[in-house]
């Protein structure tokens, strides 16, 4: 089947990126004829659910060590530079842009016309050339689609180049290995090159707009998801994977905001992205209804392999990777809300997965305490969950996303300080991990304990409750909620021995001092004030 080029990207657009047009080149194909494209070059297969099925190739997840940022004049003062803002020079970026330009002027290429953010104030206009008719899938279920009318004016604030079977040469282009991703601010460029993993042009993008919206726009950009009551309330969920945040965050009763990335403005809350690219590992419809029903057709399953002889899916395997994902549009969810855009948040949750039995299972933070656990991002992973880990192990992520935060985690922590105290919003911990003791002594929180919790806290039962201070983590316990045993919600008289959980409790507290020690330069002293305190 042929696919014309379509006449509305004008050939001027593709010359000034150093492109010529020719007929190798598809613009803003649907998902259907991508699909079709895909499977006739034997690049992917359909699932019985219609889905396509790729893989990715050698990375099925992004590699932090190998992306760059460009370090000049516009960046040189304003990026944190550290192990996630890695510096590189202009001249590298300048020639890897001009040998993916040739090595891609004799290839078919896929164009894209899309953008970023529901709300219209804050539209980021992105053009997606990728080497492969799967990737602009991903693009088109991933990025905000344009009405056609929209695209007859349009003009890229940013581009994205990805080739995945592009190598770089460690030796004279500056990079680490052959693959690479590469940010210019200047140029207004991501290059993209090495690796097929889609979720590489998802989090550039979602890392550019963490510099722009707080930096250039006054706005709070985030990791989390959102949803909203009948009452118009939004409420926000930020977590480290595992701790609960998509789960927790897909309600019945609420729709559904966007689940990873937003921006909180003086008066809104509305999503980054045009769809959702959720983790399949394990997946069924009766753990995650939404998820599964939305693996049909147009959705991208990526990793998944097939049970033998068959189309239909094994979701259990992690024969390729164990980040098996999906990409699928926020129109494969019914309960979504449209535009996705939101009022400002009366309540935050910050998800923990604490496999120590530590932290409570609900409590309520001051504002000091939210940013200091903000900046902090702390989860912890089960023995098991990845090669080496035998006990529980902690894991902190400044600002619940450290690898895509081109500016100091203190600058988004004081942003939401600001916010809270100004909006009166209400910041809450969630423990969604062990009681009773660590894993392997203790017992995970009940799901619908923290259900509960949460719907306590949104219809404001929890206001007026009695709370007593955690006494080395300083955050308020309350001393009763509707529908949870009381007992459970002061994690000391849960342990059998409670000396053994003031010993765990003073153990964790010292990881959490010891991690804070390379962001303590960039905080205010009410941030420092809120640190845990061993007696």
């Amino acid at each position: 089947m042929s696919f014309p080029v379509l006449p509305s990207i004008p050939a001027q657009a593709l010359l000034q990126l150093g492109l010529k047009m020719s007929e190798n080149v598809y613009y803003q194909l649907s998902p259907q004829e991508l699909i079709v494209q895909t499977v006739d070059r034997n690049q992917g297969r359909l699932s019985d659910t219609g889905a396509l099925v790729i893989n990715t190739g050698q990375f099925s997840g992004r590699c932090p060590d190998d992306k760059f940022t460009v370090k000049d004049v516009l960046t040189d003062g304003s990026i944190h530079w550290n192990e996630f803002n890695i510096p590189i020079e202009p001249h590298y970026f300048d020639k890897m842009y001009s040998k993916m330009m040739q090595y891609l002027e004799d290839k078919e290429i896929w164009v894209r016309d899309c953008f970023a953010c529901a709300d219209p104030a804050y539209r980021l206009n992105i053009r997606v050339i990728n080497e492969n008719p799967w990737s602009n899938l991903f693009a088109y279920n991933m990025f905000m689609r344009p009405a056609e009318t929209e695209l007859e004016n349009f003009v890229p604030d940013w581009t994205i180049i990805q080739a995945p079977e592009f190598k770089a040469n460690p030796q004279t282009d500056g990079t680490r290995n052959p693959n690479f991703v590469m940010v210019s601010f200047t140029r207004r460029t991501i290059l993209i090159g090495g690796t097929g993993y889609t979720g590489e042009m998802k989090k550039g993008i979602f890392s550019v707009l963490n510099y722009i919206l707080p930096h250039d726009k006054g706005v709070l950009s985030m990791h989390c998801s959102a949803n909203v009551g009948k009452n118009g309330d939004t409420a926000i969920f930020f977590g480290l994977s595992g701790t609960g945040k998509t789960t927790l965050s897909a309600d019945p009763n609420r729709q559904l905001i966007g689940d990873d990335e937003h921006g909180w403005t003086a008066n809104t809350v509305f999503n980054f992205e045009g769809g959702c690219y959720a983790k399949t590992i394990d997946i069924t419809e009766e753990k995650e209804p939404d998820i599964f029903r939305a693996i049909k057709q147009g959705a991208l399953l990526e990793n998944t392999p097939f049970i033998e002889g068959t189309n239909k899916v094994d979701y259990s395997s992690k024969a390729i990777s164990p980040n098996t994902r999906v990409s699928y549009p926020l129109y494969h969810i019914s309960n979504i809300k449209e535009p996705a855009i939101g009022a400002a948040p009366k309540n935050i949750f910050f998800l923990t997965c604490d496999s120590y039995g530590v932290l409570p299972p609900i409590s309520r933070l001051t504002p000091g305490q939210a940013m200091y656990q903000f900046i902090s991002g702390y989860t912890a992973k089960i023995a098991g969950t990845e090669a080496g880990v035998l006990e529980p192990k902690s894991t902190f992520s400044a600002c619940f996303g450290a690898p895509f935060l081109p500016l100091h985690p203190g600058v988004y922590a004081e942003m939401l300080g600001k916010k809270m105290k100004e909006q009166q919003v209400k910041v809450w911990m969630i423990n969604t991990g062990w009681s009773g003791g660590p894993y392997g002594v203790g017992k995970r929180m009940n799901l619908d304990y923290t259900r509960a919790m949460i719907a306590a806290a949104l219809d404001g039962r929890l206001d007026e409750a009695e709370y007593t201070a955690h006494p080395v983590f300083g955050m308020l316990m309350p001393l009763q909620c509707p529908g949870v045993p009381g007992n459970i919600l002061n994690p000391r008289s849960t342990w059998a021995n409670e000396a053994a959980y003031d010993i765990a409790a003073k153990k964790l507290a010292g990881q959490f001092i010891q991690n804070f020690e390379k962001y303590a330069a960039g905080v205010s002293p009410e941030i420092l004030a809120a640190a845990p305190v061993i007696k």
